[in-house]
This record gives C-alpha cells, sequence and structure tokens, in this order.
C-alpha cells in the first residue's frame, strides 16, 4: 500500500477535527504534514472523485469533507486511493514447471489463493467497520488540544 493512503487518512482526520466544514486550501492540508503539495494534491483528486471530499472554488476554496466523518470509512479511502482491485492475484504458477498437467499436483483450487482471499477479507472488513469519526473521537480523547492546534493551523489560511 502506497503512502498516498496514509497521507489521505489524516488529510480525512485533519478535516473532520479542524476544518470545521469549511474548505481548506490543498498547501495548507499538505504543509500540516509537511508533505509535497504536488503529489498530495493528486491523492486529494482521488478523494474527489470518490465523493470522499469535494473542491470548493475560490479564494476562499479548498477541500471539505464530502459527508459526516461517520459515514467515511478506512475502506472507502484505500479505495479511493488504490483503487477495488485485491491486493493478492493468484497467477495459478502451480499449473506451471514439471507438475504441469499431473493431475496428483493440482489437487482442486490454490490453497494459497484461498488464504490470501481470506486474509484479504478480514483486512477489507476491518477497514470498512472504522470510520473517520472514530479516528477523530480517538485523538480527542488522547490529545485534547490536538484538535485546537489542527483548528488553528487550517484556520490560518482563511485570514
Amino acid at each position: 500500500m502506497g503512502e498516498g493512503v496514509e497521507w489521505a487518512l489524516h488529510c480525512c482526520v485533519d478535516l473532520a477535527l479542524g476544518g470545521a466544514g469549511r474548505a481548506v486550501p490543498a498547501a495548507r492540508l499538505a504543509a500540516y504534514h509537511d508533505l509535497p503539495p504536488v503529489y498530495f494534491n493528486k491523492q486529494l483528486q482521488a478523494l474527489a472523485r470518490a465523493g470522499i471530499v469535494v473542491s470548493v472554488p475560490g479564494p476562499r476554496g479548498g477541500f471539505r469533507l464530502a459527508r459526516p466523518p461517520e459515514q467515511i470509512t478506512f475502506m472507502d479511502v484505500v479505495v479511493a486511493i488504490e483503487g477495488p482491485d485485491p491486493a493478492f492475484r493468484c497467477a495459478e504458477i502451480r499449473r506451471r514447471g514439471p507438475g504441469a498437467g499431473d493431475p496428483a499436483a493440482d489437487p482442486g483450487p490454490c490453497l494459497i489463493d484461498e488464504a490470501m482471499r481470506g486474509a484479504e477479507l478480514a483486512w477489507r472488513s476491518a477497514l470498512a467497520a472504522r470510520t473517520v469519526a472514530d479516528i477523530a473521537g480517538a485523538v480527542r480523547e488522547r490529545a485534547p488540544d490536538v484538535p485546537e492546534r489542527i483548528r488553528g493551523w487550517l484556520a490560518a489560511s482563511r485570514t
């Protein structure tokens, strides 16, 4: 998984904690975590195409969450950035080489593929069960001063 997923997740949490429903310029969001703005903007565009954030044009424009943080799952963000394809694709290499064509060497469905699909299903289910609101709430509990710090940083771009 690329680092763009981490960037996108942090961005969504930052917007949930400090955006207050207002648009925040992409450069300001990138600067909060010292990310390269050009590359970070690609993650924001992917989030916008997926309906996770919306782009607001104009001098006070930028990005804001498109829906409540309770309705944005980690899986939504992963799919927006990485795409919907499975992480593992069985190429059936067991059907190549010296054992190719031997019925005894091919006892049915690929057991490695089955194991990997099961693991991916568990991973996807776990990510689908976590929302941006869950993490924002945990941040509020563990570090109560962080939401205000994020809000102040993001709001500074609007003055």
